[in-house]
């Protein structure tokens, strides 16, 4: 190894370590450890199939949606497109549908896929169990 060569061997030492950026649309790790009692009036709403509430937790707020009578998706609010603007989703006046307001992606409430882009990311969505009355909202493993 010559002299010459030295130059091109850092830089390409180096190279990797330039490439560890956030993957993009993975938003920020937030621990969520949620439990809503749907007996209480503020959650009233979720007591019946096809209807959605906010409420705060994960990295934006997140969206819950009562999916079937046994079955809830729940949502983070936080924009898969350019997660470093933080923009937070909203759920469309059809009640379908979850928009970024930032870059007009949307994606489905049923499950946070896309629907359209910019985004290649869906929503993050969160575990749940189901102990009525109580709905346990937690972190994907």
């Amino acid at each position: 190894m010559t002299v010459r060569h030295l130059p091109l061997l850092l830089a390409l030492a180096f190279l990797p370590m330039s490439s560890c950026q956030d993957t993009p649309g993975v938003i920020p790790y937030v621990d969520v450890q949620v439990d809503l009692n749907l007996s209480l009036p503020a959650y009233n709403v979720l007591n019946f199939p096809g209807n959605w509430l906010y409420i705060s937790g994960g990295s934006r707020g997140l969206s819950v949606y009562r999916y079937t009578l046994d079955e809830f998706v729940i949502l983070d609010r936080h924009a898969t497109y350019d997660v470093d603007a933080g923009c937070q989703c909203t759920v469309s006046q059809d009640g379908y549908t979850i928009e970024d307001p930032c870059s007009t992606s949307q994606w489905y409430i049923f499950d946070g896929s896309i629907i359209q882009g910019p985004t290649t990311a869906p929503l993050e969505r969160y575990t749940t169990t189901w102990i009525p009355p109580v709905l346990s909202i937690r972190n994907r493993n």
